[in-house]
């Protein structure tokens, strides 16, 4: 089921538990955030960023999922992270991606909130969510997320007060914050401003987002979420433990490819279930889709009742 971010993060916000985004850049990555999503009745937001698309093209990732989205049992939000250009932003929308996120966080305030406000406009006319970032959310070495290595994160932490009236200004739907988090694997442990978490999160009105999440603490997650974290992104995690599955399974050059993909696809579902428990989201898709069905037109409406019900009847 194709939805939106409101529809899995509104109820992740009201019900303090949050929802993973997985990035997939390729369909192994893909059919394994799925079948985790699926087997844990969870949402789940899968996507891409723009500094991954040299690993799979925007155009190329839409075609396995956009479909896979549709067709998954579970509420699923198609969602293009980091997006760092308009062309790209614009490109992610007209190939049918139900959210993005625009990072204008690099410029000065006042640029970065014209940007994302333009921005939203367009995307919620495509009937799409948005996400902002501010602050700066800095990058550890060797990150696929970016290239800034930040030498004293708390430069660009998240001003509270700036965070409602960013908000406010520009319509976004999810807000990404800098709280002591970074994209890629830590060499040292993080040291979140939790307090910080809660002050935002009691300010605005929309869900909070944490990037960086691979490498933190189940402590951390915890804490973070109790304080206001809605959603959190994961893209390390799973992709190492992709390549130590094909590691494992490549013991002699007897193997071929063929032989590698169900391993990655299978230890990619259980790193993805494991954050969905650590998260809470396991056993909440029913929430969300009452959420996205709330959301929809009485003819798309009928539409799925008809498909459900056809679907009963072949049984």
């Amino acid at each position: 089921m194709l939805v939106n971010m409101n529809d899995v993060l509104r109820p992740a916000k009201k019900n303090h538990y949050a929802v993973g985004l997985f990035n997939a850049v390729n369909l192994e990555l893909a059919r394994g955030i799925i079948n985790a999503a699926e087997s844990s009745h969870s949402p789940v937001i899968m996507g891409t960023a723009e500094v991954l698309l040299p690993y799979g093209p925007l155009e190329e990732v839409s075609y396995y999922l956009i479909p896979m989205a549709k067709k998954a049992s579970v509420p699923v939000v198609v969602h293009l992270d980091h997006g760092l250009s308009y062309d790209t932003c614009i490109k992610a929308l007209e190939l049918g991606f139900s959210s993005i996120m625009y990072d204008c966080s690099t410029d000065t305030y006042e640029e970065n909130v014209r940007k994302v406000k333009e921005m939203a406009d367009i995307a919620h006319s495509y009937g799409a969510t948005i996400e902002g970032e501010l602050g700066h959310v800095g990058d550890n070495e060797g990150s696929a997320e970016g290239s800034s290595h930040l030498a004293d994160p708390s430069r660009f932490f998240t001003d509270p007060a700036l965070a409602k009236d960013f908000v406010d200004k520009t319509g976004v739907d999810a807000l990404a914050i800098a709280v002591g988090n970074a994209h890629g694997a830590y060499k040292l442990p993080p040291k979140l401003d939790f307090e910080r978490i809660r002050t935002i999160a009691n300010t605005v009105d929309v869900p909070l987002v944490l990037h960086g999440g691979s490498g933190l603490t189940d402590d951390d997650f915890r804490r973070a979420i109790a304080e206001g974290i809605s959603k959190v992104n994961i893209f390390t995690d799973i992709n190492v433990a992709a390549v130590e599955a094909e590691f494992r399974k490549f013991q002699s050059m007897d193997k071929g490819l063929i032989d590698l993909i169900p391993a990655a696809v299978e230890a990619v579902k259980q790193e993805t279930m494991k954050k969905m428990k650590l998260f809470s989201s396991d056993g909440k898709a029913d929430a969300a889709k009452v959420s996205a069905l709330s959301d929809m037109d009485m003819e798309t409406l009928t539409r799925l009742v008809a498909a459900e019900v056809a679907k009963y009847l072949k049984k």
